[in-house]
């Protein structure tokens, strides 16, 4: 009996600890480029389900939900893991859910494609899902490995202090990167012609997903176990971040647009 105890603990624990994607500034960075690509019909029906708030007020939501009882479902639902070796259509599907299920469902839910038209409440929390998990989508350690839970177990020095593969990549890199607000990230790193963006688009969901895994293999080859992080590195990765915002962002337009705007090509 104890020793269920203490596998249920661990298993909890595992959640939690792949359930922090970007930090706040990533997602609402995510959120905010996202915004300036929307459709005037896509803004006027996201305006009406979230009833005047925005997608970022709401980016940040799921990180904390996904710790209460109410949705506690949504754990396993912030990332996707594909082990080392493994082919992204072979992985073990995780039978509680991933970011790419979640994303696909939160669509089906907001197109009607479930056989049924949403609730008011039921538009809303899919649309809080997927503004946030099209973030975590994009960061490179939430597409990582399950046996050392997305790099948390991967033990590394940041400018000297103790710190793991996953934490930095979380904040750690984009603050030492860039002290902007999230507008200030949106403006300084949105700045693409229609032809980057059409790039950017291309593909579905399974497509970005397996891009994202495989920048996940470039950043446990470039960070192995014991590495001390420092200015070379920042430099270095920086613009891999701004790019992953970037894509997160001109992604998540994409596909609200493609719900609720009917002559969005």
């Amino acid at each position: 009996m104890r020793n269920k105890i203490l596998l249920n603990v661990a298993l909890i624990c595992a959640c939690s600890l792949n359930a922090l994607g970007w930090g706040q500034k990533g997602h609402d960075t995510t959120a905010y480029i996202a915004e300036q690509h929307l459709t005037d019909a896509t803004k006027a029906a996201i305006d009406s389900i979230l009833e005047g708030k925005s997608i970022v007020y709401w980016s940040n939501w799921l990180d904390n939900a996904s710790h209460t009882p109410e949705y506690a479902y949504t754990k396993t639902w912030h990332y996707k893991n594909v082990d080392e070796g493994e082919r992204y259509e072979e992985a073990q599907a995780n039978p509680a859910g991933d970011a790419v299920t979640a994303i696909k469902a939160q669509v089906e839910l907001l197109t009607g494609k479930t056989g049924k038209t949403p609730t008011l409440e039921e538009s809303q929390l899919a649309l809080k899902i997927l503004v946030h998990v099209m973030g975590d989508l994009h960061m490179p350690l939430h597409m990582g490995h399950a046996t050392d839970l997305g790099g948390n177990r991967v033990k590394v020095k940041y400018f000297g202090r103790e710190a793991n593969l996953h934490s930095i990549w979380d904040s750690s890199i984009p603050e030492s990167a860039h002290k902007w607000s999230y507008s200030e990230w949106q403006q300084q790193i949105d700045r693409g012609d229609k032809a980057l963006e059409a790039k950017i688009i291309k593909g579905n969901v399974d497509y970005w997903a397996k891009e994202t895994i495989s920048l996940a293999s470039r950043v446990y080859d470039y960070f192995p176990e014991g590495k001390n992080v420092s200015y070379n590195e920042v430099a270095e990765w920086a613009p891999v971040v701004e790019d992953q915002f970037l894509r997160g962002g001109i992604r998540l337009a994409h596909v609200l647009n493609q719900i609720f705007d009917p002559k969005y090509k």
